[in-house]
């Protein structure tokens, strides 16, 4: 599976931005897609996970600011990201995960990052 990240760029406070994510290859095989960030200086946090089934999930930092949504058909993932704040600059990465079993240890795969800024 391979993934593409784009549509990271600079955005003044209190704007919006929409990322995706592409992926490609078996991705028939993918359980759940995130999105990760990191900021200067700072760990990679998870931000939003969307499940096979649609089950979504937010870190708490970006609950009723950012939406994921995804296009199984196409294996496209989306991060809409409303009501920016100069705390979420950071490199973005998309992630994509197949289910573990007892005999399958899950897989995971990243795409490369791409940049979200927001000016003051």
């Amino acid at each position: 599976v391979q993934l593409q990240a784009f549509g990271g760029g600079l955005v003044q406070f209190g704007g919006s931005l929409r990322l995706s994510c592409a992926a490609s290859g078996s991705i028939f095989t993918l359980f759940g897609m995130s999105w990760y960030r990191q900021g200067p200086g700072k760990q990679r946090e998870l931000v939003a996970t969307i499940t096979i089934a649609g089950d979504t999930s937010y870190a708490d930092s970006v609950k009723g600011r950012f939406t994921i949504s995804r296009d199984r058909g196409k294996g496209t993932m989306y991060l809409q990201m409303n009501s920016l704040e100069s705390e979420d600059t950071a490199v973005y990465y998309c992630n994509a995960n197949t289910l573990g079993t007892l005999s399958t240890p899950r897989i995971d795969y990243w795409g490369q990052g791409t940049q979200v800024t927001v000016s003051s």
